[in-house]
């Protein structure tokens, strides 16, 4: 089986996306599968099964993400295994833009939206930085000119990545896309793999449930700013 991971931040057009990419995978007779992790709701598990995807949601609730995403993972393949699938996609939102949900020698995707802004790719960490390929979405909405301008940021974040531009709606671009996906490599688990960056870390009260406002309730890992005052 072939996983693959999709990341994006939200509203990026990630889900039809990958049900454009389902399309052109069905036509070589691949059984595809997809897990969603998100925080509090989703209604994108409906459009899946509407469309007849085996899927599996899950939600991090208070709980980090990304931590969520890594200590879920090795099961949702096994579950994949288990269903018989030939491809499983993990999608997951990179709510902070700091997130880092790819793993090493896992065919990794990153969806990125035309129109959130030319600067966008330089605020966006290892989920953009580190992708194997980069979609970016909703291309045509804007001009060329500023599609190339956008792409060209997008390339120097991270100069090594496959650019692809995809239609949600329309499909075009998700053939292209497809022939990446068949080609990334076959796993039967992706125990005692690494990750390609380390997850956002901070173990403090707030992590616990703390509320409360305050240096007294501050304990932990902390990161504080240093506010200079001009005379």
């Amino acid at each position: 089986m072939k996983l693959i991971t999709v990341s994006g931040a939200p509203s990026s057009g990630k889900t039809s996306v990958i049900l454009r990419l389902i399309d052109c995978l069905r036509q070589g007779g691949q059984e595809v599968g997809v897990v969603k992790f998100d925080c509090l709701t989703s209604f994108d598990q409906l459009r899946y099964e509407e469309y007849g995807v085996k899927v599996q949601v899950g939600f991090s609730g208070k709980f980090c993400p990304d931590h969520f995403f890594i200590t879920n993972i090795a099961d949702a393949v096994e579950w994949g295994e288990r269903t018989g699938l030939d491809i499983l996609i993990s999608e997951s939102a990179g709510l902070c833009n700091r997130c880092s949900p790819h793993i090493q020698g896992i065919l990794a995707i990153c969806v990125i939206d035309n129109l959130s802004g030319v600067n966008t790719p330089r605020k966006i960490g290892p989920m953009l930085k580190l992708a194997d390929i980069v979609v970016i979405t909703k291309g045509d909405i804007v001009s060329q000119a500023e599609r190339e301008v956008f792409m060209g940021s997008v390339r120097q974040v991270n100069p090594r990545a496959s650019i692809l531009f995809v239609n949600g709606i329309t499909g075009q671009g998700a053939f292209l896309l497809s022939k990446h996906v068949m080609n990334a490599a076959a796993i039967t688990s992706v125990r005692n793999r690494r990750l390609r960056f380390s997850m956002p870390a901070s173990v403090c009260a707030y992590c616990t449930g703390e509320t409360r406002i305050g240096e007294s309730y501050q304990m932990g890992m902390l990161k504080k700013m240093e506010f200079k005052v001009e005379s």
